[in-house]
């Protein structure tokens, strides 16, 4: 390595000689910087650089890793520059400190990449080395992804999160949280939310403006997650926030009321039942999540035995995790509509069977509801609905949510981290 430095101080010294001479011509001979004149005017060889340049990693060295690990550093003089640059000639930023003795690059490097350096020291006589070195970053064995709600190019309701499931548990949430960015147009402040190692929410303090339009970033790419795991997406996703709708539910007055528009100008209050004595539905802000027209609903799935099993439940959509849905009944007495709660947690309308209908209650609540509105339960009795069970993180309040960064004041708040009990994990 020490050799080859010394070959090029001698080639770069050549090639200002010979640059000397061109610009000599018509004019007095000008004589290189440390070179001497011998006897006879000939130009006596420059004498070695004392600077001695040291690369690490070594020249050749394979799967090194992106953070650390490149340093040029000199022994006997100052470092004049370093290069390093990838197979495609994209230089890699980086800072030599103070006292010019050596150099780092300013941020991790891409993985799976071939660099080379190129480093110039000179020694206090002003004679100069040169080294070259390459090297390749690791290829990770481990990934990790995030899949991110809602869509991209979706139009939503002004309820609707960022939220981002990773496919990997999440140690170095700071990193990771970094390396995503949530914008809006109109502008307005946005915040993150650690539910867990795997989940990572985004939301303004209240609901979004009807019309805003929302950027999300994911500079994920090489960003290490957890030891050994690291990211692999770069793309930038786009959606739309359509008009302004929030929905009430009076489980005790057994309606729901929708309300559109900034003024919340009331559009409709239809009749529903909500869950019975032993089987309430959730209380707080709740955002659906998923639509269908027609879906099964079977209790085994939430744990519930063999209660039920309705195989084409019609205008279902989904306000948790654990199977709470806003949806079509055919199969109840209508009189229960607008008169009493006898679900097993969810929020039931008089529809038709089949999910063709859209003059029934269910049926138009379908098709004036996108996901991401909002529909907030109140009731004199049953649970709070978790905040991290569904898209319902705008139950904890914005101070506390602020807190849940791993950028910000604090640790992910308590109350956001109790599972969802199933006895009020609703269904029919």
């Amino acid at each position: 390595m020490r050799r080859r430095g010394r070959v090029w101080a001698r080639g770069v010294a050549a090639v200002a000689c010979c640059v000397a001479v061109l610009a000599g011509c018509g004019g007095p001979p000008v004589v290189p910087d440390g070179d001497a004149v011998g006897p006879g005017g000939r130009t006596a060889p420059a004498a070695p650089s004392r600077a001695v340049l040291s690369v690490q990693p070594v020249d050749g060295a394979q799967d090194v890793r992106p953070e650390g690990a490149v340093r040029v550093t000199v022994a006997q003089g100052r470092l004049v520059s370093v290069r390093l640059a990838d197979g495609k000639g994209t230089e890699v930023p980086g800072t030599i400190a103070a006292d010019g003795g050596a150099w780092v690059p300013d941020g991790p490097l891409p993985l799976g990449t071939a660099f080379t350096v190129d480093s110039v020291a000179e020694d206090d006589q002003g004679q100069r080395a040169a080294q070259h070195s390459a090297f390749t970053t690791v290829t990770p064995t481990h990934t990790f992804v995030a899949f991110f709600t809602p869509e991209d190019g979706s139009t939503v309701g002004v309820g609707m999160p960022v939220s981002l499931r990773f496919s990997r548990p999440i140690t170095d949430r700071a990193a990771v949280e970094k390396a995503v960015q949530v914008t809006a147009d109109p502008p307005v402040p946005v915040a993150a939310h650690w539910f867990d190692g795997q989940r990572l929410d985004f939301r303004p303090q209240a609901y979004w403006a009807a019309g805003t339009r929302v950027t999300v970033a994911l500079r994920l790419k090489d960003v290490q997650g957890a030891p050994g795991e690291y990211g692999t997406q770069s793309r930038e996703l786009h959606f739309t926030v359509g008009r302004a709708q929030v929905s009430t539910v009076d489980l005790d007055a057994h309606t729901l009321t929708v309300r559109a528009g900034q003024g919340g100008k009331v559009v409709r209050v239809l009749k529903v039942s909500g869950g019975s004595r032993d089987h309430s539905t959730y209380r707080g802000v709740m955002v659906v999540s998923e639509k269908y027209k027609v879906t099964r609903m079977n209790s085994q799935t939430v744990g519930m035995g063999d209660e039920y099993d309705i195989k084409d439940v019609p205008h279902a959509m989904r306000l948790t995790a654990s199977g709470t849905f806003v949806h079509g009944n055919y199969w109840a007495d209508p009189g229960v509509f607008g008169a009493a709660n006898t679900s097993h947690g969810c929020i039931g309308l008089s529809d038709a069977k089949g999910g063709a209908s859209k003059d029934s209650p269910a049926g138009w609540l379908f098709e004036h509801t996108l996901e991401g509105d909002v529909l907030e339960v109140k009731a004199s009795s049953g649970d709070f609905v978790p905040p991290q069970n569904g898209l319902n993180g705008w139950n904890v309040p914005w101070e506390q949510w602020v807190a849940g960064s791993a950028l910000g004041r604090g640790a992910t708040a308590t109350s956001s981290a109790s599972a969802a009990p199933p006895s009020a994990s609703a269904l029919p």
